[in-house]
């Protein structure tokens, strides 16, 4: 693929493609999205960027607001992720969210964008009822390929992606990234739009678990669950998200005006 034809780039989705926990020193996410984008206007003279994700966000809310709002933008390059939420929801209707899914990606590639897939992250090694979240993502990831496939969009394969076995690539509440793993995932995608590997940057080497304590294996646990695990239960039993009352993170298409940021991938 030839990226001087990607002038206009455009990412829909949830907290994933806003960019938690990979946070500038102002404490705005950055995130994979603007990795990828700051990569790519640095080769490509005139390059604009849109980022219409927000955290919390369900498959049906990006369907039926950011796509079209991403329509309206004409991008030549579109990155879908959404759907995660869902699968941590207690009801679970695949064929419903594989419908939907398979109907935005025939919408957005008959655009004539170049769209980007992600096959998700394999949940089970890191939280409750791992193994359940990780039967339904897996059974998702299946109609995201079917998708890909079908529709001739680029697949990026997270469940697969060796970089983030590494448990620096997850922040503190073991759901969302950290800076390490949103630059592995800014390297995958570069190299699945066809960029040379060496550009897109070397894998660091899977790191080691660090052997802990019982001690500390509890405390982290009860951190985790205390700060992360609890409040998260109570949003859900209220019906709330996250992302409730947030605009987009990036609602036009503007230039990437921080090269700088091109150089985290590297």
């Amino acid at each position: 693929m030839d990226t001087a034809l990607w002038t206009r780039f455009v990412a829909v989705g949830d907290s994933f493609t806003e960019g938690l926990d990979d946070l500038l020193p102002d404490g705005t996410p950055r995130g994979w999205a603007d990795l990828v984008a700051a990569a790519l206007a640095s080769r490509t003279p005139g390059f604009r960027y849109a980022n219409l994700a927000v955290r919390g966000r369900t498959l049906d809310p990006v369907v039926d607001e950011q796509v079209p709002a991403a329509l309206a933008l004409g991008p030549d390059l579109v990155s879908f992720a959404a759907g995660g939420n869902d699968v941590l929801r207690p009801r679970f209707d695949l064929v419903a969210i594989g419908g939907r899914l398979d109907d935005a990606v025939a919408r957005l590639g008959a655009a004539g964008a170049t769209v980007v897939l992600f096959a998700g992250f394999d949940p089970s090694p890191r939280l409750p009822l791992g193994r359940v979240l990780a039967a339904r993502a897996d059974a998702y990831n299946g109609l995201i390929r079917a998708a890909a496939v079908r529709h001739g969009a680029v697949l990026v394969d997270l469940w697969r992606l060796p970089a983030l076995a590494d448990p620096r690539a997850w922040s503190a509440d073991r759901l969302h990234l950290s800076a390490v793993g949103h630059a592995a995932v800014a390297r995958a995608v570069l190299s699945a739009l066809g960029q040379d590997p060496a550009a897109a940057g070397e894998e660091a080497a899977v790191a080691a678990l660090v052997a802990r304590s019982r001690r500390q294996a509890v405390g982290e646990e009860l951190s985790w669950t205390w700060h992360h695990l609890l409040p998260w239960v109570g949003r859900r039993l209220r019906g709330r998200s996250a992302g409730d009352g947030r605009p987009a993170k990036r609602p036009s298409l503007e230039p990437v005006d921080a090269p700088g940021d091109a150089e985290v991938v590297r």
